[in-house]
């Protein structure tokens, strides 16, 4: 098992220098000079030239991806054009918001879509199995910034019950929460009432009935147990996404965070501090999908003894 999963980490190593190099060329073959467009169209050549110059911009694009590399690893992703700061410090003031949104959204989604998942399941083809598919269908189908902008207007526009932007409170983060976790809620919510119901139709589910087993004991004790093992891995991976994908979500909430960043940085130009958010986004996916596979090996023991 130990070396199965030093096999994982090395491919999730190899995946993520395979990223930061696609990352780093793809950015560098858009046309146009990103400290021309820094400094603006009526920018001096020569300034223009020697920025370039003192930047490393000239040199070839394998050297300039070493040196860029060399410098990631010790913590240093260069310093940010437009806002004149290290990108490093600029995503460790950044990353704590993203990380309070993708927790509180993480768990709107959990716990929404475990109990509409179990209650869908219980009560098949009944009025309440359809009402929470018909939901989840929603929020599985309904893009992020339209959820985010419905629940702006309602909730902090019309009833203003929450702040329309900003986070200067709690409260700030609940309606980015849920814009953000009703997706994932739909999809965590169809994933265990299907899981569920197969695991219901299993022979142990029967054997635990004639020996006296209640319906909420054979729930707990028995089908929840091995339904729940494909939903944990999906959560699992759920918290990267929702840690790296939160772009749309921060922008529409004004909130500065990882997302707001990014946009910020494409909209300057400005390469060293999008290398660094993508960069980051990149890593958090692979770690993610590493934890949940190293996760899902765990909680099954027929995965062990394959690997």
């Amino acid at each position: 098992m130990l070396r199965s999963a030093l096999r994982r980490l090395l491919q999730s190593v190899i995946v993520l220098l395979g990223a930061a190099l696609m990352i780093f060329i793809m950015l560098r073959i858009i046309p146009g000079n990103p400290i021309a467009v820094m400094m603006g169209e009526h920018a001096d050549n020569a300034v223009i030239e020697r920025m370039t110059a003192e930047l490393g911009l000239d040199q070839p694009v394998l050297v300039q991806f070493f040196r860029y590399l060399q410098g990631a690893l010790c913590g240093n992703f260069g310093t940010s054009y437009s806002l004149g700061k290290p990108v490093s410090e600029l995503m460790a003031s950044a990353f704590g918001n993203t990380l309070i949104l993708a927790l509180l959204a993480s768990a709107f989604a959990w716990i929404l879509g475990i109990v509409s998942g179990i209650i869908a399941a219980v009560k098949k083809n009944s009025l309440l199995d359809h009402l929470f598919m018909g939901g989840s269908l929603l929020g599985v189908s309904m893009p992020v910034f339209m959820a985010a902008m419905v629940l702006q207007y309602f909730f902090a526009y019309r009833l203003k019950l929450f702040p329309i932007a900003g986070t200067d409170s709690f409260a700030g983060f609940v309606l980015p929460a849920v814009a953000l976790g009703w997706n994932s809620a739909g999809s965590v919510a169809r994933l265990v009432r299907s899981t569920l119901l197969d695991v219901l139709e299993q022979d142990y589910i029967d054997t635990a009935r004639a020996k006296g087993r209640g319906q909420i004991g054979v729930l707990v004790l028995h089908a929840l147990k091995n339904a729940m093992l494909p939903v944990i891995t999906m959560m699992a991976i759920q918290i990267s996404g929702l840690l790296s994908g939160a772009v749309i979500t921060e922008t529409v909430f004004s909130i500065n965070g990882i997302g707001r960043l990014a946009v910020q940085a494409i909209t300057g130009r400005d390469i060293p501090l999008l290398q660094g958010t993508v960069l980051f986004s990149a890593a958090v996916v692979i770690i993610g999908n590493y934890l949940a596979d190293s996760l899902y090996r765990v909680l099954d023991p027929r995965i062990r003894k394959g690997a």
